[in-house]
């Protein structure tokens, strides 16, 4: 078989990865200055995961009803 010379060359990839933007890091004060969390269920394939709206994600569970408590225990835990 013949190479093919008529390609374009590429460069090789960097030998690192770039790097990955620095986010800030949540204070305590910034948690609690949000007065509410709305929790919802969001479906990835056959799982099921609890997510909120401050950004928590609960682990992904087959069962729905799993999801639904940890988003209530979420939601107990702010109001803690």
């Amino acid at each position: 078989m013949e190479p093919h010379l008529d390609a374009t060359p590429v460069p090789p990839p960097a030998s690192e990865p770039p790097p990955r933007p620095q986010s800030q890091p949540r204070t305590p004060a910034d948690h609690t200055s949000r007065t509410s969390h709305t929790t919802s269920t969001a479906d990835r394939g056959s799982f099921c995961l609890a997510v909120c709206s401050c950004g928590w994600k609960g682990p992904a569970r087959r069962s729905r009803d799993l999801a639904r408590k940890d988003a209530a225990g979420h939601e107990a835990a702010d109001t803690a």
